[in-house]
């Protein structure tokens, strides 16, 4: 695992790519709040603006620690600096306009209306500074009839169409994976809209907004399924772990030391592949599997086949018969495995970052995507709450140290 250096300066925004941009992240949890993560990886000064009172409900979510944040605060807080400030009193939103006049970019994910009844909406806020970029993740976006209600990941995966889709058929539908998975989707397509903003904003001067919906993020991810209903009315159903209407053998298979494998033949020289490392030639013969059609008409038998062969067979044994004849496979791992994965390793995609308030180096993810001249870095783990309130109205604002303390008191921050 690579090793970050502890004594890499915190808040060295001279660095990356988007060294000079300010973001002030006033969102919760993950969707909006990973897109200013992403950014911070890029260079960019993040200000974690939070509620003096607990501040971001990230900090309770996950596995707990000594220092009272979780491990998913930790890490997913990474590069930012926290600052408490209570935009619901008039004192708290007129120092929150102070900041947006100096700021390139907002990440908020209030349900709709919120911060307008705060008297922070977009048209107050885009006249306080036209350069603005503002991200705004919701449910159900800023319009249409549900854009009033409150929209959560787990739901968007059941609007969006995926949740339908996993499991066994005429089984129970199942959560995509991680309950989050929409989060982290929408908050990848909202860095994507910030970026090009930014780069408008280059061309003409003006900032926009961008309005990201959790559940439009999931159903963008879901290939033909609209189009194939459009012209065909196919309602497409579970398919479970082994089955697939246009490929055969697609799925996942158990091996003899009770582990797991994906296989992947989507082609007649996938499969024939398939059927080397099976040491079985002649189920690649055309007039046995050796053609799509054949093998989609009898999946069952095929998926059987391979069901079998698995099973006959350890983890290692069937990726290394695999791995020889260039046939798509991988194990399915879990985070133990991840751990012990050469891959993983050579590529750095696990780094240990020093985390001082816990006497202990955590483990967690790298950034990504890999980029050949301007890397993404951790430079700190997320913050105490309220850790920078100080040292960043000071730095922006001027505010002195009986400004400070009367706001605090007043319990503005």
């Amino acid at each position: 695992m690579s090793q970050i250096h502890p004594t890499a300066p915190p808040f060295d925004t001279r660095k990356g790519p988007l060294a000079g941009i300010r973001v002030i992240d006033a969102a919760t949890v993950i969707a909006a709040p990973f897109c200013a993560t992403l950014l911070g990886e890029a260079g960019a000064d993040v200000l974690k603006v939070e509620h003096p009172d607990g501040g971001d409900a990230l900090r309770r979510f996950g596995t707990p620690t000594a220092c009272g944040d979780t491990l998913t605060w930790l890490s997913e807080g990474r590069n930012k600096r926290s600052v408490t400030l209570d935009l619901r009193t008039k004192e708290g939103a007129r120092i929150f306009k102070d900041l947006i006049a100096q700021t390139d970019v907002l990440c908020e994910n209030f349900r709709t209306g919120t911060l307008e009844k705060w008297g922070l909406g977009w048209e107050v806020l885009h006249e306080i500074n036209p350069r603005l970029v503002m991200l705004r993740v919701t449910g159900y976006g800023q319009t249409g009839p549900y854009s009033d209600r409150p929209g959560f990941a787990r739901v968007a995966h059941a609007v969006g169409g995926l949740a339908y889709l996993t499991g066994m058929p005429r089984g129970t539908p199942m959560t995509p994976g991680s309950t989050t998975l929409a989060d982290y989707m929408t908050g990848l397509y909202g860095c994507i809209g910030v970026l090009i903003a930014l780069r408008h904003r280059d061309i003409t001067g003006v900032g926009q907004y961008v309005d990201a919906a959790l559940y439009e993020s999931v159903f963008r991810c879901t290939d033909e399924l609209a189009s194939a209903y459009g012209m065909y009315g196919i309602v497409r159903e579970r398919q479970g772990s082994s089955h697939n209407d246009y490929a055969v053998p697609h799925g996942h298979f158990s091996t003899r030391d009770g582990k797991w494998v994906a296989i992947s033949c989507a082609t007649d020289l996938l499969f024939s592949r398939l059927a080397e490392a099976m040491r079985r030639p002649e189920l690649a013969l055309p007039e046995n599997y050796g053609q799509q059609a054949t093998r989609l008409a009898h999946k069952l038998e095929v998926n059987e086949i391979v069901r079998d062969w698995c099973n006959s067979l350890t983890r290692k044994e069937v990726l290394e018969r695999c791995n020889a004849t260039a046939t798509p496979a991988g194990p399915l791992n879990d985070i133990a495995d991840i751990f012990g994965d050469r891959q993983f390793h050579v590529r750095q995609n696990i780094v240990a970052v020093d985390a001082p308030d816990l006497d202990e180096v955590l483990m967690m993810p790298a950034p990504v995507p890999r980029m050949s001249e301007t890397p993404g870095t951790i430079r700190s783990l997320g913050p105490r709450l309220g850790e920078h309130t100080d040292a960043v109205l000071a730095e922006l604002l001027g505010f002195d140290a009986d400004r400070l303390a009367d706001l605090r008191a007043r319990k503005v921050i």
